[in-house]
């Protein structure tokens, strides 16, 4: 009797025992055939290079003794087996509980497969592994983005008017990359004190001293990073901080409301750029004035009483003006890859508004849109943003 051939597809790239177990169950359903996400397509579809090669994990794979034969897959995205189905032609497609979509289903319809859906259960006796789970013995400190009011906390910026920055503590759920506008300055010197996770400590108060550690007298390029940064990493959720010709704000208040920090996910999203190149400076040619930091402090306040009424119209135009702002005090900030990106995506009609998560000059581009899910659906690159709950 000829077996039925299955086939099964993954990144596979921190192997572990749920992998094999995966491989062990779909093969009791015939002779098991292994698609395997390229290098390019990983980096371009998780926003992250792989931790080994594709050749390695093909060398892996292929090893697993479940396994009859595998292939590296030439398409890209979240269908990246296509090409290899035409090569193994399989009678089944089975998926893992959290791998399966419409979409595979409808690919099996079309093809004639049997489409199985396993359930994520550990072997016998060992512990339930997956590949979210390793990555957390890896750094959990957040970032942070820039909601409005980029640059008050510059002191030769708040001279002309106070205002507010605002702020959303982000968890790592994604590659932060260097140089990319998600403070990874202030972030490496926090990983140098604690590597892993932030203190059990007040937020505000683990703010200041990392603030203090990064600003320490003897600096040698005689820099002073922004508060903002330090304030956006340590307190959780939404914060907004206000400045008046000093680097640390007068008075912070904070929001941890799910209704709110929920609905912020839901609309706001980000790009992947280009890194801000070496040498790049943002504040070349900077023209800062009265009347343009006066428009900053006011988008700034309007921004949050938007978020806080979850007014997505009004929330998005203050938003844009907030960068408008920016870019009319500092406008290198749209230098290289930037206004290109900017041209290409606000031209999308589920787009509403965007700017720069930090100081600019490339990294990532925030979007404002009507539903993060159905953007994300058709453009396979964006970045969706798990705010920092409560707590550390």
């Amino acid at each position: 009797m000829v077996k039925k051939k299955v086939f099964v597809s993954g990144c596979y790239d921190l192997l572990h025992s749920g992998h094999v177990e995966f491989f062990r169950q779909a093969a009791e359903y015939g002779d098991l055939y292994v698609g395997i996400g390229s290098d390019k397509t990983i980096e371009g579809y998780k926003h992250h290079k792989t931790v080994y090669s594709e050749q390695e994990r093909l060398f892996m794979v292929k090893s697993i003794r479940y396994v009859k034969d595998a292939f590296i897959n030439a398409g890209s995205g979240i269908l990246d087996f296509l090409p290899t189905l035409d090569i193994v032609h399989p009678d089944i497609l089975v998926v893992n509980s959290d791998g399966g979509s419409e979409e595979k289903r409808k690919v099996c319809e079309e093809r004639g497969m049997e489409y199985v859906m396993l359930s994520r259960d550990p072997h016998e006796g060992l512990t339930a592994r997956s590949s979210t789970d390793l990555k957390k013995t890896t750094s959990q400190i957040p970032t942070r983005i820039d909601i409005a009011g980029t640059w008050i906390d510059q002191p030769y910026v708040s001279q002309y008017a106070p205002g507010w920055a605002i702020t959303a503590s982000i968890e790592p759920t994604f590659e932060i990359r260097e140089r990319c506008g998600l403070s990874t300055s202030t972030r490496n010197m926090i990983r140098r004190i604690w590597p892993y996770q932030l203190p059990n400590m007040d937020p505000e108060t683990l703010a200041r001293l990392v603030f203090c550690f990064e600003n320490h007298p003897e600096r040698e390029d005689g820099i002073i990073s922004g508060a903002q940064d330090a304030i956006g990493i340590c307190i959780p959720g939404v914060c907004r901080h206000y400045y008046d010709n000093h680097f640390w704000p007068l008075k912070i208040e904070t929001c941890q409301d799910d209704k709110v920090l929920n609905w912020l996910e839901h609309h706001l999203c980000m790009i992947p750029m280009e890194p801000r190149r070496a040498g790049c400076s943002v504040v070349e040619g900077k023209d800062v004035t009265e009347p343009k930091v006066k428009a900053l402090a006011d988008a700034a306040s309007r921004c949050w009483e938007a978020l806080m009424a979850c007014d997505l119209e009004a929330f998005a135009k203050a938003f844009k003006d907030s960068f408008d702002a920016q870019v009319a005090m500092f406008p290198a900030m749209i230098q290289g890859c930037v206004q290109p990106t900017i041209d290409q995506y606000s031209a999308l009609p589920n787009v509403l508004a965007w700017k720069m998560p930090g100081a600019g000059g490339g990294g990532y581009l925030i979007l404002v849109v009507n539903d993060v899910d159905v953007f994300a659906a058709v453009h396979p690159e964006t970045i969706k943003l798990t705010i920092r709950r409560g707590g550390l």
